[in-house]
């Protein structure tokens, strides 16, 4: 396994990074700097699509220009304190930022395509009972540049530079599931997606790009309006009491109100769904009962489900549903119209799986992980196995 060699940026160094500046900040820098605003767009160009990680590649800038840059800028990436892959290829980074503060970003592939689950905070500010990420109090917000940085190391470890336009990219999807309520980081997160979909950089279409929130109500219209990214709700119960149990930020916004903003999400249709994701917890959301108060919930919303066997992690209270009961709620779903797919547990080995990220995972022992992970990976298969 390769570690990648990043650039650092530690508190020592008082150079700026170019990677997450928009293309105003870009043009500002340029300009402070006494140089002509298309030497902008020829960093954009650089930075953005070929991927360029020093100013020595940057051949058509002026050997005196390139000078100054290095005295006063880098590029720009987050350093990686430990990088493992699982047994099925998913691969996780912990990246270490300047003030010592780390956050977890996963690779999930798939045969010719897969997705970058990028976190926006350092631990969360919400305490959702099954999620390990919210056993990690907020530390802060992620910046521009600690955001996009994530899914262009990515990048850099499979050698997708420059930009693919032939959209036969590995890489082809970000997920904002990783650590943190990207909503709770509003206009950090936008500034990176921007960057990340504009057409002569990254070239991401929005419609690649999905933002899970836990349902921060006021920011969801805006996340639509201005970004029109693909949504997804991690909702997880079918009514305001078991939701509030396990996600405490049901209590400021109920489902009445989560439910009238998905309704109003600018730009869905039956051919651009919701997805509502789902964590089955045993005993807690996975009856009949839930599974028809969920359709009734839902009715009228271009939606879909995404049901998650639950990942456990050290010290956590919940069970997964059993194979057979998981499978029976999903053909209720099906029966009643929904498309409702079962997720392939993804990384557990690694602790890279939906709710497993968690900064201070890096304590335990790989040897430690991958005991622990396989016990409840082996668990859920010969549960699975065993249903009709």
């Amino acid at each position: 396994m390769n570690l990648i060699v990043a650039v650092p940026i530690a508190e020592t160094d008082s150079r700026t990074a170019l990677v997450g500046l928009s293309r105003e900040g870009l043009s500002e820098a340029v300009a402070a700097l006494g140089e002509k605003p298309f030497r902008a767009k020829q960093l954009w160009h650089w930075i953005y699509h070929r991927g360029a990680t020093d100013f020595a590649a940057m051949t058509d800038l002026a050997k005196p220009f390139r000078t100054r840059l290095e005295e006063t800028h880098v590029v720009g990436r987050p350093s990686v304190a430990r990088e493992q892959t699982s047994t099925d290829g998913t691969r996780k980074w912990l990246m270490q930022y300047a003030d010592g503060q780390k956050a977890e970003t996963v690779f999930i592939p798939e045969e010719d395509r897969g997705a970058v689950c990028v976190s926006s905070q350092v631990g969360c500010t919400l305490t959702c009972r099954f999620c390990h990420t919210g056993t990690q109090r907020l530390v802060r917000n992620l910046t521009p540049f600690e955001i996009v940085g994530q899914f262009m190391l990515a990048r850099d470890s499979y050698g997708e530079w420059p930009t693919p336009t032939d959209e036969r990219r590995m890489l082809s999807n970000i997920v904002l599931m990783g650590m943190g309520e990207p909503l709770y980081n509003f206009d950090n997160v936008a500034t990176a997606m921007k960057i990340v979909m504009a057409d002569d950089g990254i070239a991401l279409g929005k419609r690649r790009i999905t933002l899970s929130t836990s349902g921060v109500v006021p920011e969801i219209h805006r996340a639509g309006a201005e970004l029109g990214v693909n949504l997804a709700i991690s909702l997880h119960a079918p009514d305001d009491d078991t939701r509030s149990l396990i996600m405490p930020i049901n209590k400021k916004y109920p489902l009445k109100e989560l439910m009238a903003a998905c309704r109003t999400y600018p730009g869905m249709s039956n051919a651009r769904r919701i997805t509502f994701e789902y964590v089955m917890l045993k005993g807690i959301n996975d009856t009949p009962a839930h599974a028809r108060a969920l359709m009734k919930l839902v009715a009228g919303i271009p939606c879909k489900f995404n049901l998650i066997p639950f990942n456990p992690w050290p010290g956590s209270i919940y069970e997964c549903s059993d194979a057979d009961t998981v499978i029976a709620f999903a053909q209720m779903l099906a029966d009643g119209g929904f498309t409702a797919p079962i997720r392939t547990p993804r990384g557990r080995d690694i602790l890279a799986a939906c709710g497993q990220l968690k900064t201070d995972s890096e304590k335990l022992s790989a040897k430690e992980q991958r005991e622990r992970a396989a016990q409840a990976a082996q668990t859920w298969a010969e549960k699975e196995a065993a249903a009709p």
